[in-house]
């Protein structure tokens, strides 16, 4: 095991444990659907619900449902009356994320939607006190219009794989259009008076936003 890897393991063995429910999914997502390293995971799925802790949102917005591992993690942190509003666009997921969100123990607490959240969220009349990016790359800037537009004032947007597995700053993927999206979502907030920003290097990178 590399020097990475067994740092790795050992945040993991000092951290909450993920969970059975939780491993299982991971395990499903990772067996069963294509990307599935796409899902948050154990280390992120614990940032999450801890966030959420910190933030004690009562409404979220996730842009980007996958399999629901964050969705569900979200939802852990949230109060019984809280909500999780999680879109996913891609219909072909509907049936795997449905079944475990479904079956998970804060299942009353995720409200799961097929749709472009970017088109489908503002439609909810709902300020949202936080907001995970999650979604297609190509479209983050997008997104991150649509998070702040309904997102309260001292809310926190949450945006997912910031430093795209290194491949911001490697020239050989320049012409990538993922990696674009990525990086024209980074200049973008960084050039972005209206919020407060930091990225942090966990995991694929996730930059943490609070609407000023």
């Amino acid at each position: 095991m590399t020097g990475g890897r067994l740092l790795e393991q050992y945040v993991l063995e000092h951290i909450d444990a993920e969970g059975d429910y939780l491993h299982r999914l991971w395990r499903a997502t990772n067996v069963e659907l294509l990307h599935g390293r796409m899902a948050s995971g154990h280390l992120q799925g614990r940032l999450l619900k801890m966030l959420v802790h910190m933030i004690r949102p009562q409404n979220v917005l996730e842009v980007g449902t996958f399999s629901g591992y964050s969705a569900i993690c979200m939802a852990e942190g949230l109060p019984e009356d809280g909500k999780v509003y999680t879109f996913e666009i891609n219909d072909e997921m509907e049936d795997f994320a449905r079944r475990w969100i479904s079956g998970s123990a804060v299942a009353e607490r995720i409200d799961f939607r097929i749709g472009d959240a970017i088109v489908e969220a503002p439609r909810l009349g709902i300020t949202f006190d936080m907001v995970f990016i999650d979604g297609d790359k190509r479209t983050y800037v997008e997104a991150y219009e649509m998070a702040l537009s309904v997102v309260r004032t001292g809310g926190f947007i949450l945006a997912d794989n910031t430093l795209w597995d290194g491949h911001v700053v490697d020239e050989a993927y320049d012409h990538d259009r993922q990696t674009q999206g990525i990086e024209a979502f980074n200049d973008h907030v960084a050039a972005d008076s209206r919020v407060e920003k930091v990225i942090l290097p966990l995991r694929d990178g996730l930059t943490l936003i609070r609407k000023k």
